[in-house]
C-alpha cells in the first residue's frame, strides 16, 4: 500500500515538474491480466520533441538530468516492438497519437511479479527526444491489471476470415455466387461492433495498410482519409464481455462476379463509444472534445480474396499457404497505355512481397514492395509505357520477419501490344 501511495505522490509530482509539457490521457487503464491489452492514448504538448522507445516496467525512477519518471532498467517487462507500433504524430508536431499494444508476454510478467508481493500495476513510458538539444522526457500511463471483461478498452485482438470451404482464395465462376464465409473475432471489453462489408472490384486501387486498420487505430484527422469501396452491408452488434464472437459475413449472392479479375472483401470496423477507451483531447492538451477509440486494433485487419474467371492455371494459386501468382494469368495481354493489376497469393508467415517486372534489361526493370495482408499492386500506365511494347516478365518473392526470402514464384509473361488490347485471358 505504501508503493502505490509513493507512486502516486511521484505522479503528482511529475505533473507539476517545472519543465514537464507532455500530458496524455487517459493516465491510468485497466488491461487484461490474463493476455493481450489495446488502448489508445493522445499525448499532446510536445515542442520540438519526437517519441522514441516505448517500455513497460513495474518500477519508476526519477529520470534526471533528463524530465519525468523513467523505468527502473532491474523491473522491465518488455518493450512495445517496431512491428505492433501504429503511432503518429500530428503535422503540427504538438499532438502525438498512440496505440499501446500489451504483448501477452508483458501481461504475464507483471502477473507473476504481482504474485511475488509487488505492485499490482505496471507503467508504460514513452520516451521523447528533443530536436533543440534539451533534455528527454519521459511520460508514464498506469497499467492496472484486471479481467478482460466489461472495464478494460474494447479491443480487437485477432480477426480470422475464413471462407466455409477453406479456401484462401476462392475460385467463382463469372456470374456465380461465392461461398459463405465468417469473421471470429476475439477483443476485451464489451460494446457495440459497428461496421461495414466492402468489396474491391478489379480496377480499384487496392488497399495499403492503413486502409485495413480499424477505425479506431487512426487519429481523428486521419479517419475520414481511409479508402472507401463497394458497399455490401453494414452491421452493428454488441459484444458481451465473453472475449470470442463469430460474425456471419453478408449473402453470398449480395457480392459481385461479373467481372474476371480478383476481388478482396474488406471488414471495415468503425469507432464506437465505449467510456473505457475514450481519450479526453482537453486532459491531453491536445484540443477539445473526446475521441471514440471502440474497438481499436494494433493490427491490420485480414482481407478474404475471391478469383473471378476460367484460366486453367489459377488453381496453382489457390493451394493454401503457397506463394503463387494470380493474375495477369498467363497469356494475358495489356494496351501500353494501360495500368496493370498485378496479384498473387499469400504465403502464411512472410512479412513482405517483392514484386518484380522486367522485359529483359535490367535498366528499364521495376519493382514494389508490399506488406502483407494486400497481395495485389496496380502498376501505373506510365511504367508499363516505359517498358515499352512486347514481352514482359513478372514474379514475386515472400520475404520474412527478419528479411530473408522464403519463397519466389516462377516468371510469368505478359504481352504489351498496341491500343485496345485487354488484360485478361482470351
Amino acid at each position: 500500500m505504501r508503493q502505490v501511495i509513493v507512486l502516486f505522490a511521484l505522479a503528482a509530482l511529475f505533473a507539476s515538474a517545472p519543465g514537464a509539457a507532455i500530458s496524455r490521457d487517459p493516465n491510468g487503464v485497466n488491461v487484461n491480466s490474463q493476455g493481450a491489452t489495446t488502448v489508445f492514448i493522445t499525448f499532446g504538448g510536445l515542442r520540438d520533441q519526437v517519441p522514441v522507445e516505448a517500455t513497460w516496467c513495474g518500477e519508476l525512477v526519477p529520470a534526471t538530468p533528463d524530465i519525468g519518471f523513467k523505468c527502473n532498467p532491474a523491473t522491465i517487462f518488455g518493450r512495445l516492438p517496431i512491428r505492433f507500433d501504429r503511432s503518429t504524430v500530428a503535422s503540427s508536431g504538438a499532438v502525438f497519437t498512440d496505440i499501446m499494444s500489451i504483448p501477452p508476454s508483458v501481461a504475464r510478467r507483471a502477473y507473476q511479479a504481482a504474485e511475488r508481493g509487488e505492485n499490482s500495476a505496471f507503467f508504460y513510458v514513452r520516451r521523447f527526444a528533443s530536436l533543440a538539444g534539451g533534455p528527454d522526457e519521459y511520460v508514464f500511463v498506469t497499467c492496472r491489471m484486471a479481467g478482460g471483461g466489461a472495464r478494460v478498452p474494447l479491443a480487437l485482438l485477432d480477426v480470422r476470415l475464413a471462407f466455409a470451404s477453406d479456401d484462401p482464395v476462392l475460385a467463382v465462376k463469372r456470374g456465380a455466387a461465392i461461398a459463405p464465409f465468417t469473421a471470429e473475432i476475439a477483443y476485451n471489453g464489451t460494446g457495440r461492433l459497428v461496421g461495414r462489408w466492402e468489396v474491391v472490384i478489379p480496377g480499384d486501387d487496392p488497399p495499403v495498410s492503413r486502409d485495413l486498420l480499424t477505425e479506431a487505430t487512426l487519429p481523428p484527422d486521419e479517419r475520414p482519409l481511409q479508402r472507401r469501396y463497394t458497399l455490401i452491408e453494414r452491421f452493428n452488434v454488441f459484444l458481451p464481455p465473453t472475449g470470442r464472437m463469430t460474425l456471419e459475413g453478408p449473402s453470398s449472392s449480395r457480392f459481385p462476379s461479373t467481372v474476371e479479375g480478383l476481388y478482396q472483401i474488406l471488414l471495415r470496423v468503425e469507432a464506437s463509444d465505449d467510456k473505457e477507451a475514450d481519450s479526453n483531447l482537453a486532459l491531453a492538451g491536445a484540443g477539445s472534445g473526446i475521441v471514440h477509440a471502440g474497438a481499436v486494433a494494433g493490427f491490420p485487419l485480414p482481407t478474404l480474396r475471391y478469383f473471378v474467371g476460367s484460366a486453367s492455371d489459377v488453381g496453382a494459386a489457390l493451394a493454401a499457404d503457397e506463394l503463387a501468382l494470380v493474375a495477369p494469368t498467363r497469356g494475358a495481354r495489356v494496351a501500353v497505355g494501360e495500368a496493370v493489376d498485378f496479384s498473387w497469393s499469400q504465403e502464411r508467415g512472410a512479412a513482405l512481397y517483392l514484386l518484380e517486372v522486367e522485359n529483359g534489361a535490367v535498366d528499364r526493370a521495376f519493382s514494389a514492395i508490399l506488406q502483407q495482408g494486400i497481395g495485389a499492386y496496380r502498376a501505373p500506365a506510365f511504367r508499363i509505357e516505359q517498358l515499352g511494347a512486347g514481352a514482359l516478365r513478372w514474379r514475386v518473392v515472400s520475404i520474412g520477419p527478419d528479411g530473408e526470402e522464403r519463397a519466389e514464384t516462377e516468371w510469368r509473361e505478359l504481352a504489351v501490344g498496341g491500343e485496345g488490347e485487354q488484360q485478361g485471358d482470351e
